[in-house]
């Protein structure tokens, strides 16, 4: 009986001893740690991907807001586009498609066999196809910002461009130079209801879309009053015209 008691002692010790922190090996010991250490970083890894996703203040409102947008009616995608710019933008259209319209007019002029003019012809059909590009980027950037597109009326161009002074080619030049410094107001007046409405994205497309490119085109066609200005309305036209052609050609 007593060795029997005594051996239950002795293994009551012995599972005392396991259990107790102070005298575990090192191997449990550490690998206890490891797993304390594991579930730190994983508890911490869960409370930062809950703040990472949870919606802040703003995002609740601006959700708010697309919830009760209209689809049939309404944009999805508008933010911070004042309905003066969507105005304006509008308007600007129409003046490209103006402008495109009489360069259409110019080169339907310059095509006739009793004028024959081909390199004029093919310069102001080049003309009128640029102008009518800048009306479509147009387009696209105010279906972009979430504004509607609205065609206005197109006004009746001339068809005649002889000039009892200046003849056809320098007359039709002068009245490109005119457009295109006209144009060039125009969109200078764009770009400054974009900076009232401190709508940077719509000046910077301005900027970077159409304002070097119409000082350049201003810049080329000056050069092109001047040079027919200096030639007459007799041969030196026909030479100009065979000039202009290869400027054409050469991609000027």
């Amino acid at each position: 009986m007593a060795t029997v008691l005594s051996s239950i002692v002795h293994a009551t010790a012995v599972s005392l001893r396991t259990k107790d922190p102070r005298r575990a090996s090192p191997t449990a010991s550490s690998g206890k740690h490891r797993f304390q250490r594991g579930l730190t970083v994983c508890m911490a890894a869960k409370e930062k991907a809950e703040i990472t996703f949870a919606p802040f203040q703003e995002v609740k409102q601006e959700l708010a807001t697309v919830s009760k947008v209209d689809q049939s009616s309404q944009s999805f995608a508008r933010s911070n586009y004042e309905v003066s710019c969507e105005i304006a933008v509008n308007d600007q259209i129409n003046i490209e498609y103006n402008i495109s319209y009489i360069y259409h007019s110019m080169f339907a002029f310059f095509d006739r066999d009793n004028v024959g003019l081909p390199g004029f012809a093919e310069y102001f059909r080049q003309s009128s196809e640029e102008e009518r590009e800048h009306a479509e980027k147009l387009m696209r950037e105010q279906t972009r910002r979430g504004g509607r597109v609205k065609l206005q009326s197109i006004l009746l161009p001339e068809t005649e461009f002889n000039n009892k002074d200046k003849g056809d080619a320098l007359y039709a030049m002068e009245l490109s130079l005119s457009l295109e410094k006209l144009n060039f107001q125009k969109l200078l007046a764009l770009h400054k209801v974009a900076a009232d409405a401190e709508d940077a994205q719509l000046a910077d497309f301005i900027e970077g879309n159409f304002l070097h490119e119409q000082v350049r085109d201003i810049k080329r066609v000056s050069e092109y009053v001047s040079q027919l200005r200096r030639v007459g309305k007799g041969l030196g036209v026909f030479e100009f015209d065979k000039y202009l052609s290869d400027d054409i050609k050469n991609g000027a």
